[in-house]
This record gives C-alpha cells, structure tokens and sequence, in this order.
C-alpha cells in the first residue's frame, strides 16, 4: 500500500544506516567550532574525558547563566539619563503670559462678589475651587434673573486690558514692542496677554543680559479684589512657556507685587522621554486643537471632550469649537461634571496607558528671580512727572519686570535605552565566545545538527507507526464464484 512504499523510500533515501549516523555524530563533534567537545571525544584517556567534560558543562552553564541575565536585564527596560550643555549664537526666545491679580473693574458691576463667584464657576474647569454652600441661593437667583449674561463678554470688556496706559514700558532685544505685540488669552485669572504667541523668527535673543523689559501700571483704583473670596494680592502674575503650549498657572505662575522690580534670569531646558516600554511617552499621540502635544494641552481636551458629552455644550475656556455654555449650563451641568472627571479619573496624565501620558520631548524653562524696590528718589520724581501721579500712586500701581536669558545656552536632558539590541547582540556574543569559543557559524551548525537528528527522529518514529488498513474496491472485496466453488471442495 502507500504507507508501504513510504517505508520503502524514508529507508533506502532519507535514512542512513546505523553506522553512517555515528561516523556522522563523531565527524561533527571532531570539526565543530564548539570549542572543547572535540576534546572530549578524540582523547583516549578516561581522566581527560571526565575534565573537558566537566569543563564544558561548567562554561556551557556559567553561558547560560550570563545569557539568561542579561536577557532578563533588557527586558526590564533600563534606561540611562544624559545631561548636554550646548551653547549656541543664538537662541529662541519662549513666550510669557501676563496677568493682573486683580480680575474686574470695581465701577464695572454693583454686586462684584457674585462676579467673583461666576468666575470661580468658569475658570473651574481648569483649576478647582472650592464653592461655600453659603453664597447658593444668591448664586440661584442671579443666574434665573440674568439667563443672558455673558460672563465670558463682560470679562473681556471689563477685567483686565493692555493698553499704553497699562503698559507704560515695552522693549524688547533693544527695539520697543506694543500692546498689539500681545495676544489675549483667557485663563484662571481672567483676561491674559501673551507676548511672543506667535513664535516669530525675528524674536531671537543673541546676546545673554537682554531680553524682555516691561512696566506696568495695574490700576488699583480701577481694579478691585474680593477680600473675602480670598483675593487679597495685588500685582502681576507671569508664566514663562513655549509659544506652541497654553500658559499653565496652576502651580507654575511667577508674582510680582506691586513697587518691586523683578529681575528674572532663564535657562532653556528640552527634555526627551523614551517611549513605552523604556519611557512613558506615545509618539503617535496627536491633539486636535494645539499644534504640539502636552499634558497641560491634552488635559484640556480631555475635559472638553467629556464636558461636551454630558453637558451638550463647551465652555469658553476649554478648546473645541462646540455650542458655548451659558451660565446655568456652567452652574448646573459644568461645575458638577469637573468633580465627577476628577473623582472618577477620567482624565489621567502620567504613565503611557494614562489618558494623557508625558509628551515623548517638551521645553521647560528654569527661573532664577531677584526682586528689588522700584524706584528711587530721582526715579518717584520721574515716573510722578511722567504720569502726572502721586509718588505714592506709583509705589502703590507700578510693577517693573526684566526677563533675560542667563547665557546663550539649552541643556539637552536626555533619556536613552541602557541596553539596545545590538549591544545586546554584542553581550550574548562575548558570553559565547570568551567562555565556549562559540560564534554565529557555530549557532548554525548546531542547528544543522539538532535539525538533522530531529529528521532522523521523525522518520524513526514514521517507521514504527503501525500500519495502514488498506482498503480495496467492492469488486476486490467480494470473493469471485470460483473461490467460492474451491472453498466447497476444501470444505
């Protein structure tokens, strides 16, 4: 039958005589580049046979271990941080937001406290306040009698501008700037400005000691605080960020108090995350709304996606070009769903399988900040001539801000992998050959050798199968008259 011939072929073909399969066996162990199991088999002293043979055992095992670690050790993806100083002949000037402590006009509205509390409502979503039960009911029917009020409009022509009354002093890099030069942004501080928003090429700083120089005048008796909301500060607050991401203060704002001059000296910092598993960083990760990714930015869209979700609307504060939220909407659907992102982590940032993981690079910008009084004598004489104001007005309204770079230089920090492949590659190899002698032609004959014994192996067992039934036609199987006829006569 089939299995037959089979037989027949893997017998006078494929499988060799005994004697060819040990000429075979003691050929490879002869010539094999597998340093010492020649040893083994071509001495005729029992001794030197049990030494190599220990001998190769103890090296094969001491490569094994060494392998095993140092796989074990690449799969626990390690990683290494450098630090580079490269000093350049120029360098990119980043951008700075400015706000005044002191949101809204006191002439602006009779009732400011509730004012203060829409605020808090709105500007909730990027940084959390905490709302006194007490304020509730004067909240309730301030919103059901005002159901089209724009707090978003009322901020913008009510709480803080720039203009040249406000903005006294601009030079930049030696050139006067104008408040044209600043573009507004809304924040948790009301109406904001950010000079350099566009990341012109121009605004380059070539020489360390010049940079940004401004001055201020926040009109106190213009602006007002709430006291008993806890808005008690009076000044300007400034972050320095990159003019691709949104001004971040939660936790990062820089103050300057009115009469003091600060002297701010930065330093560029980029940092370069690896991505998972070695960092945390996506690379594939995009945002919708801002030109590069951060988590600040990420974070924002987040909100706004789940905000959008429940509340069928978009608050003015968040990016998306959704139907905006009206006051009720902020008062009865927003603020409620900020706590209930925040409770149940909806919107995450940190490790790669967070909603919003660490950006894979990002520019930082270290500040070291020196304050002084402004103004002396001569100079209260001056601003007083100038403006035609008290000396006690410009202590009490006049804020001087210089913001330069340290020295024409960024520091690079850098994550990398500890171990690549090829460095593992690399370590595999010298375990093999400084302990057995072995290199990549000896991996390929060992895999010849084990590849043909398994043939040998499987033909074996092939040979042992037991037979087939073979199976005959019909005609075949039924006995024919005659036999039938000699069956009698035997019988």
């Amino acid at each position: 039958g089939i299995l037959e011939k089979i037989r027949l072929y893997l017998i006078k073909k494929l499988l060799p005589h005994l004697e060819d399969r040990r000429k075979y066996h003691q050929e490879f162990a002869s010539s094999t580049s597998f340093h010492g199991v020649h040893n083994i088999v071509q001495t005729q002293s029992k001794t030197r046979k049990v030494l190599w043979l220990l001998v190769v055992a103890g090296c094969l095992a001491i490569v094994i271990w060494q392998i095993c670690s140092r796989f074990i050790y690449y799969f626990s993806w390690p990683t290494t941080t450098t630090v580079v100083v490269q000093y350049v002949e120029n360098v990119k000037f980043p951008a700075v937001t400015f706000c005044n402590l002191n949101r809204f006009q006191a002439h602006a509205v009779s009732n400011l406290k509730i004012i203060f509390l829409i605020w808090n409502i709105v500007s909730g979503v990027l940084q959390k306040f905490a709302m006194e039960n007490k304020y509730s009911q004067e909240l309730n029917d301030f919103l059901l009698g005002n159901q089209n009020f724009s707090i978003k409009e009322f901020t913008r022509k009510n709480g803080f501008y720039l203009n040249s009354s406000t903005l006294l002093e601009c030079e930049f890099f030696g050139k006067p700037c104008y408040p044209q030069d600043f573009e507004h942004v809304f924040t948790e501080y009301g109406n904001c400005f950010t000079f350099n928003y566009n990341d012109l090429p121009a605004r380059r700083v070539s020489l360390s000691g010049r940079g940004l120089h401004l001055l201020f005048d926040v009109q106190q008796e213009q602006f007002t605080d709430e006291p008993a909301l806890g808005y008690t500060d009076a000044g300007v607050t400034f972050v320095i960020h990159s003019p691709k991401e949104l001004p971040r203060f939660d936790g990062l704002g820089l103050l300057t108090p009115v009469g003091m001059h600060a002297q701010v000296s930065i330093r560029q910092l980029k940092s370069i995350i690896q991505e998972y598993p070695w960092g945390e960083c996506k690379p594939d990760i995009k945002l919708q709304y801002h030109k590069i990714y951060s988590i600040n930015g990420c974070l924002q869209e987040c909100k706004a996606r789940y905000i959008q979700d429940w509340c069928g609307c978009l608050p003015f504060i968040l990016p998306g070009n959704g139907t905006e939220c009206d006051l009720l909407k902020f008062y009865n659907c927003v603020y409620p769903a900020v706590y209930d992102i925040e409770i149940k982590g909806l919107c995450t940032v940190g490790t790669h399988n967070s909603t919003c993981p660490a950006p894979c690079e990002e520019t930082d910008y270290p500040t070291t900040i020196t304050y002084s009084s402004f103004g002396g004598e001569k100079a209260m004489k001056y601003f007083s001539a100038k403006l035609k104001k008290s000396p006690e007005y410009v202590r009490q309204n006049l804020v001087r801000i210089d913001i330069k770079y340290h020295d024409l230089s960024y520091k690079i920090t850098q994550q990398q992998k500890a171990l690549t492949i090829s460095e593992l590659l690399a370590d595999v190899g010298g375990q093999l050959g400084l302990f057995c002698g072995a290199s990549m032609i000896t991996i390929i004959e060992l895999l010849e050798y084990i590849f043909t014994n398994f043939c040998w192996m499987c033909i074996f067992l092939l040979l042992k199968a037991p037979e087939m039934p073979q199976w005959n036609n019909p005609s075949q199987s039924q006995p024919t008259h005659k036999e039938k006829k000699k069956r009698i006569q035997e019988c």
